[in-house]
């Protein structure tokens, strides 16, 4: 008698910064596990995607754990042991049981461990090495910005990547992915993965799909789909400059039943036009003064000043001062910035609103910034920290889910002309609801300092007059000639000639 297609599935995400000091433990990680991985269902995340295909196709799902973090520093190893015991031993246990039709992973693709440089293909490697699950289809998804390596591709069968940036197809992208695991099953055929590493090197701000080069590498990978239908998918990999490991940055992959042929001619032309377009993913940015001066004489609407250096969703702790400092230097007036700070949030806790204290705002998270701006500050409301995301079709909602926790916050006001929100947590600016939530209304302030690169467009650009994106110290600056790359395959653009 046939059966129902029995998938065990399990998700790892996490964005390394290998240049910032901290360390993410075990304690930073969201674990799901078995019934809590089932309740994705719904709560518009990668995950919830996998789920929409299940249920459509009557899958027997195996759920055994997602372990997930914000962006941040080196994975303690440890945590990847933990994770991949977890695995194992539902895996052993799934085939022990019954006979397992597939297996489906929801990654990020750019985590690094204290112990290893390539965890993800570490995790398909011993998968692999499972009696039972050596010719199992592995599919799944991952991110843009990931390290996509030739041990990933050795040991899957198909992984395909977001093709938007800001990621607003993230759950689309699982909900790809799993219909290729149905196809794969349906017609009882199953690809696998060629890879080719560019030569170049990124940073996140030179990586938005609505501009050159990235536009012009997707519209390629399209019309490859297109003209030759043993190809299932095409992924054009910007890569996560902030990793040192050997294979980091540009990348393309593409999933295939056809010839070698045809798939490394394929990955050729998508590195020769990278190589072609290589200038273009390098960003002009905005003088700091400049860019608030230029924000201060927009009669009307909102001005966003954009500060990659300090992307929380590239791994900064947030809570860089240089646009705090330049808006008090300048004397920008109806001004708001989001600082994570839980020492001055705690500092607050006893102040009842209105209430004027002199507190120490953010510099305290890399030697980069300035230090703490001392300041005489109102309270004006202190919160919870807990928001409903507005946009449930944001990078934000397709990693975390429906809603998300800050941690206690605070708001305060500055001058009577500068509102700072103080966040327990780093969050990354990709909702207008963390604002909102916090009694600060966005369409109502004429400049806002953001923390990110390119991800926030989707829930700002409706909003915005003007946008600039400014230099300033950090550690996820767009001047990758600045990082002290140890590890990186040599000679890439930009920082070798090529």
């Amino acid at each position: 008698m046939r059966h129902d297609p029995r998938i065990l599935f399990a998700s790892f995400f996490h964005e390394t910064h290998t240049f910032v000091n901290d360390r993410t433990s075990l304690a930073d990680f969201g674990i799901r596990r078995d019934a809590a991985l089932m309740g994705r269902r719904g709560d518009a995340s990668m995950v919830d995607g996998f789920l929409e295909v299940a249920e459509q196709e009557g899958w027997d799902l195996v759920p055994v754990a997602e372990y997930s973090a914000l962006p941040s520093g080196t994975i303690d190893h440890v945590v990847f042991e933990q994770f991949w015991s977890e695995v194992e031993a539902g895996l052993l246990r799934a085939l022990a049981a019954a006979p397992l039709d597939g297996i489906w992973l929801g990654l990020h693709g750019a985590a690094v461990t204290s112990e290893c440089g390539d965890p993800e293909g570490e995790l398909l490697r011993r998968i692999r090495g499972i009696p039972g699950a050596d010719t199992l289809p592995v599919f799944g998804v991952f991110d843009l910005h990931a390290t996509f390596t030739h041990m990933m591709a050795d040991h899957v069968n198909c992984l395909v990547c977001f093709r938007e940036n800001p990621h607003t197809d993230a759950r689309e992208s699982a909900v790809r992915s799993a219909r290729l695991l149905s196809r794969s099953l349906r017609e009882g055929v199953t690809p696998r993965m060629r890879v080719r590493n560019a030569p170049i090197l990124w940073p996140p701000t030179g990586t938005g799909t609505a501009d050159t080069p990235m536009r012009d590498l997707e519209a390629l990978a399209r019309q490859i789909e297109t003209a030759d239908s043993s190809i299932w998918a095409v992924n054009v990999v910007a890569g996560f400059s902030f990793s040192d490991v050997r294979d980091a940055g540009v990348a393309f992959s593409l999933v295939t039943t056809g010839s070698d042929e045809a798939a490394e001619a394929a990955l050729a032309s998508l590195v020769d036009l990278a190589t072609e377009l290589r200038n273009h993913g390098l960003p002009d940015e905005w003088d700091l003064d400049a860019a608030l001066a230029a924000a201060s004489r927009n009669p009307r609407g909102t001005s966003i000043i954009v500060e990659p250096a300090d992307n929380i969703g590239g791994g900064a702790a947030g809570d860089c001062t240089a646009v705090l400092r330049g808006m008090l230097r300048l004397g920008i007036k109806n001004a708001a910035v989001v600082i994570a700070d839980p020492e001055a949030v705690a500092s607050l806790q006893n102040a009842k609103p209105g209430e004027e204290r002199l507190i120490r705002i953010g510099g305290k998270r890399t030697s980069l910034d300035e230090g703490p701006v001392e300041v005489t500050a109102k309270l004006l409301r202190l919160t919870d920290g807990r928001f409903a995301l507005e946009d449930l079709n944001s990078h934000l909602a397709a990693a975390q889910g429906s809603s998300f926790d800050m941690g206690p916050c605070a708001v305060v006001e500055i001058d009577g002309a500068v509102t700072v929100l103080l966040t327990s947590r780093k969050t990354p600016p990709f909702d207008l609801g963390q604002l909102r939530s916090q009694g600060i209304e966005p369409e109502s302030l004429s400049v806002i300092g953001v923390k990110a690169a390119v991800a926030h467009r989707r829930a700002y650009d409706r909003i915005a007059a003007a946008s600039y994106t400014v230099t300033t110290p950090g550690p996820c600056t767009s001047d990758l000639r600045a990082l002290p790359y140890q590890k990186l395959r040599r000679p890439i653009y930009p920082l070798d000639p090529i």
